[in-house]
This record gives C-alpha cells, structure tokens and sequence, in this order.
C-alpha cells in the first residue's frame, strides 16, 4: 500500500537528507516538505499517515506538535528526529515511539519505516494516539505502558504491575495471568516510574511495592521476596536493607 508521509524540520539540509534516504522505499510517497509546525499543520489538513518531526525547532518545538496531534483520535504516526537529548530518547524508547538520530542511520530509518507501515497495516492508530498523549502530555511518573509488538500497541495500567524483569534489551512485565515483553532497558523504565511505589530490589528486577508479601533466605543464602497473589523474585544483597526497610522488619 502506499504510505504518504511528510517531512518536518526547519533546517533544509535534515529535509534533503531525509528525502534522499526515503528514495529506498518506493511505496512511500512524499506529499509536504515543512520548515515549521505551522506549515504542518496545513499540510495535514491533506492527509498525513506519517510524520517525520523535527523535536528542536526555533519558533514551535516539535514536541508542541506532538502534544497537539496526540489529542486527534487517529493521529498520523509520527517518527521523531533529534540531533541529540539522551532524556528525549529514553522517554520515546519508554512510551514505545519511534526516533531517529541525526546524522540519519539508513538500517534504523528502514527499521522505523517497517514498524510504522505495520501499524498502519494493523490499523492501530486510536491504540497509537493513546500512547503519543502519554509521552507528550502525560503526567511526572508512568501511569500506563504502551507495549508495541509487530503491527500492534498494547496499554498496560502500571498498577497492573507486580514486577519488572530485565530481559537483554527487553523488560518482562509480569502481571496477572499474562506476561508481555517490552523493549526498553530496565534502567530507563525505572526512571520514570514512581519510587514511592516501586523498588529495585535486584539488578534485573523491580516490585511494585504494595504487591511485597514478605522476604525469605533459602538454604543457600539467597534472598526471595514472596509476592500477594503468588510469585517469588529474587533479591540481592545490595538491596536487602531496602527490601528489610520497606517491609517493616
């Protein structure tokens, strides 16, 4: 099918770049060059299925955009480009958006064009507008996680949450009755989720507090947390104070 996209970036040279990089997916077709979220907005007004923005720009950031298209109940899928800002991309990485650095990387940029042409494929742009209202809009600490397999976006209610389980570069959120697998780091995860209601309690492993039962050492000198509801995880040393502290013992 063929996909319309536009471009949004207030210096030519990430336009030109982009465009030219673009030439490798043919069934893309280019409708709006933009050097401003003004002239975005008009272009929209055409019919956008992506859109490639620019985060830093002098007279409307990109993210005031963002926070604007998020309120549309199907907004265009929106492919964010930085030169730079590690806190920006962890967040995008955290709410399941996609981005591309500058200088543009043509392996990540087909990466992100597959993962966009599926979810259009899959239909999925309300479950998408949910999940650009979260990271534009959304509140100082994780209220909801939107977890993004092939061609589909899962919301998951962060109170919903037992515990967190790294798993390479993937976080294992282990729920009632279901498990689903997320991709983003577990350190970064946990820099936007509520310390006052979760704790690290191992280097591959964080527990929604309220769900703490009560902690065990095994005949080996291990530690294990039992959780409400069923379920161990295991705790290490360097944070059994913590663990000891929150359970009151």
């Amino acid at each position: 099918m063929e996909i319309r996209y536009a471009i949004v970036d207030d210096e030519e040279p990430g336009r030109t770049n982009l465009r030219l990089a673009m030439d490798a997916h043919p069934q893309w077709r280019l409708v709006a060059e933009c050097d401003s979220a003004a002239r975005a907005r008009e272009a929209l007004a055409g019919g956008i299925d992506v859109l490639f923005l620019d985060i830093q720009m002098p007279r409307e950031s990109g993210l005031l955009l963002a926070r604007e298209l998020g309120r549309l109940p199907e907004p265009p899928l929106v492919v964010f480009v930085t030169a730079h800002s590690l806190h920006a991309v962890e967040a995008f990485e955290v709410h399941a958006l996609d981005y591309l650095l500058k200088p543009l990387n043509d392996m990540r940029l087909a990466h992100a064009v597959e993962r966009a042409a599926a979810l259009l494929a899959g239909r999925q742009r309300g479950a998408y507008g949910t999940a650009l209202r979260a990271y534009a809009d959304g509140p100082a600490y994780l209220e909801q996680v939107s977890v993004r397999s092939v061609g589909r976006i899962d919301q998951v209610r962060v109170a919903d949450i037992a515990w967190i389980e790294a798993q390479g570069n993937y976080v294992a959120l282990h729920m009632a009755g279901r498990t689903l697998l997320h991709r983003v780091a577990l350190s970064r995860l946990e820099s936007h989720l509520d310390p006052q209601a979760f704790v690290r309690v191992h280097r591959g492993a964080i527990v929604r507090r309220d769900r703490a039962a009560g902690l065990s050492v095994e005949g080996d000198g291990s530690y294990l947390l039992h959780l409400r509801g069923g379920g161990c995880v295991p705790v290490s040393e360097r944070y059994v104070g913590a663990v000891r502290e929150m359970l009151g013992s």
